[in-house]
């Protein structure tokens, strides 16, 4: 019992009771501390049971009453099956609390009993205020500075406030540009030029915006990855690299039928046709010079002229810089003609620009209505070459039936001729397609058999990949949990005293163990002993009842003939009679020494349960409550 004791007191400690040290057993436990222990237990238990209820005894003896039954009425609502009342906390026995207080400890939340089990150092206590700090920070709502008293600036930070403005950062190692992949230049650049994340900011405050905003950017790219690759790369059957390779093919070869679909030559509104050289080089770049490739190569007259135009040699090209660098403004011009004239050349281009973006717009219709005349037109040209060799097909029939009719009766029969060979051919074709038709069939179906079965295991697989990426989600997630509890077990262990060993505690449980196997050795001899006992006394009296059954026969019979022997059988009877009697007694001993280590047992109990502290103290209490209902009395008269 006195580790049970410990156990339930340090429990109970956790729970907030304030207990001394010199404390180390239930039996020293007074009322005060009793109920201090289960008020406090029902607070953490349920807060609305223990809210109401006072953790001291009051002085008077009627509300120590009230207080009691209160108490035996909570534990009872929290479904204590065992017999309490007021008596249990006014007049306890250590039997009684002891059951008591194991209940309201195992009742105790998950987090409590968790937290009784870790050792309470002080940077388990620190980390424990500054999280219910934080907490309770956290539950307060956020105000502005404008508005905040001077009460919110104890709990709200007066610093100064700054809007969030996030700007790109170029960060060397991340998931959106892994290293692995760079070239030796672009890592070189990181590794000497690149500056550092805190000056690449134009402001030292937008530094937490960008670093969030871009943590947040990786992250949902990588939990769109990871979705896109649990619904769709999954199904795909590929590695993560071809599935990505296989995108950006897709993607690069979708942009460039766009870029070819708007790169080819359209006319424009004077007949013209428009140059498409930029569009081609943008093309070349990404490698396709295929269908489309030949137009943008080849161009037009007009294309040809138009990039022999604008293509200069460098000494025009020099002389063009000289002539704009003269006419340039002079020095003594005035600031107000040079804001005129910016304000008019940016007039002018903003009027070109309307024009062009008109003209584009006007282009753009004309496109759209050629493009859908043009798919007409195609169209009309598939129906016509299609009825074109219809009618092809039925002339030439024709025509070989007319060249026939000169000679119809010898072509007739010729034609039926034909026609026999024709339907026997078909017969033997039809005869040798059914042998080969049945193997075929079968062939098929066992494909087909061989086809579902290999999509259904591999559905299944799928699946049970699915569960295997979800278990190891999870199990990486336990893991991170075990590890930051086991950086803290590690810390509490390295602040705890060296100087206990932790073999000498390994030794006192090996005692136990070996002391408990002792006693279940010898507890399982004794009972064996016992029952090979109680089986000889059971032979033994079976052989006595059939020995003297065989002796009193013999004896009664010589008995009616001889006097001497007639007295043998009165003796004979009288000594089983008195061994008969001294068996009763020896057993009836055996029964009264059962039933007085049994009285001693129960003395112990009673003396155990303090009957006679107990008695004094209600006798106190009695003589209390007379002298209470005396003073009310008195009163009463009194008033």
């Amino acid at each position: 019992m006195e580790e049970v004791d410990r156990i339930l007191i340090h429990s109970l400690r956790q729970a907030g009771t304030d207990i001394d040290e010199d404390v180390q057993s239930v039996k020293q436990f007074t009322s005060e501390l009793i109920v201090e222990a289960v008020v406090r237990c029902l607070r953490v238990i349920d807060p609305g049971l223990g809210s109401g209820l006072s953790t001291t005894l009051p002085p008077g003896m009627s509300a120590r009453f009230r207080l009691g039954m209160s108490l035996a009425q909570a534990c009872q609502d929290l479904g204590y099956k065992g017999e309490i009342g007021y008596q249990t906390f006014l007049y306890s026995n250590e039997p009684e609390i002891r059951s008591l207080l194991m209940f309201l400890v195992e009742k105790l939340p998950r987090e409590s009993a968790e937290a009784s089990d870790q050792p309470a150092g002080k940077s388990a206590l620190l980390q424990k205020a500054i999280a219910a700090q934080i907490k309770a920070q956290l539950a307060l709502p956020w105000l502005p500075p404008s508005c905040r008293l001077p009460l919110h600036c104890k709990t709200q930070s007066p610093g100064p406030c700054h809007s969030f403005r996030a700007q790109p950062l170029s960060l060397p190692y991340s998931l959106k540009a892994p290293s692995k992949k760079q070239t030796k230049e672009v890592k070189e650049y990181w590794r000497e030029h690149l500056l550092p994340v805190t000056s690449q900011p134009s402001q030292h405050a937008s530094v937490p915006a960008s670093l969030l905003e871009n943590h947040v950017s990786e992250l949902s790219a990588a939990q769109e990855w990871e979705n896109e690759w649990n619904s769709q790369g999954l199904l795909s059957r590929l590695a993560p690299e071809d599935y990505r390779s296989r995108k950006r093919a897709r993607l690069q070869k979708r942009i460039e039928e766009q870029l070819r679909t708007a790169a080819q030559p359209r006319p424009d509104a004077h007949g013209a046709t428009r140059s498409t050289s930029d569009l081609a080089e943008l093309l070349n770049t990404f490698g396709g010079t295929a269908t489309g490739g030949d137009i943008l190569t080849k161009g037009t007259r007009f294309t040809h002229s138009e990039k022999f135009t604008f293509t200069q040699e460098p000494e025009k090209a020099a002389q063009q810089m000289a002539a704009a660098a003269s006419a340039l403004p002079s020095s003594h011009q005035s600031e107000e003609d040079l804001k005129a004239k910016e304000e008019a050349e940016v007039s002018d281009l903003q009027q070109q620009l309307q024009q062009l973006s008109v003209q584009m717009e006007e282009v753009g219709g004309d496109i759209r209505q050629l493009t859908v005349s043009i798919h007409q037109v195609s169209d009309e040209l598939k129906q016509r070459e299609l009825s074109n060799s219809e009618k092809q097909d039925t002339v030439r029939v024709k025509k070989q039936t007319i060249d026939l009719l000169p000679d119809a009766e010898n072509n007739l029969v010729k034609l039926q001729s034909l026609v026999e060979g024709s339907a026997k051919r078909v017969v033997h074709l039809a005869s040798q397609w059914e042998k080969h038709r049945a193997p075929l069939i079968e062939e098929h179906r066992r494909l087909k058999e061989i086809c579902s079965n290999r999509e259904m295991e591999s559905s299944r697989k799928l699946s049970e990949i699915k569960d295997l990426h979800d278990k190891i989600r999870h199990s990486a997630e336990e893991a991170k949990k075990k590890e930051s509890l086991y950086k803290q077990l590690i810390t509490e262990y390295e602040t705890l005293p060296k100087d206990v060993s932790r073999s000498a505690y390994t030794m006192r449980i090996l005692e136990i163990v070996s002391n408990i196997k002792k006693q279940k050795e010898e507890i399982t001899k004794i009972l064996s002993d016992t029952k090979e006992l109680q089986k000889e006394i059971n032979g033994l009296t079976g052989k006595l009842d059939r020995t003297f059954a065989v002796t009193d026969e013999l004896v009664f019979k010589d008995a009616k003939k001889d006097e001497s022997v007639r007295k043998s059988y009165k003796y004979l009877a009288a000594l089983h009679e008195n061994c008969t009697q001294l068996i009763q007694t020896i057993e009836d001993t055996g029964t009264i020494m059962r039933e007085i280590r049994d009285l001693e047992e129960q003395i112990e109990t009673e003396n155990g349960k303090k009957t006679v502290s107990n008695l004094e103290k209600i006798l106190e209490d009695y003589k209390a409550i007379r002298q209470e209902n005396s003073a009310l009395a008195a009163k009463i008269r009194e008033g």
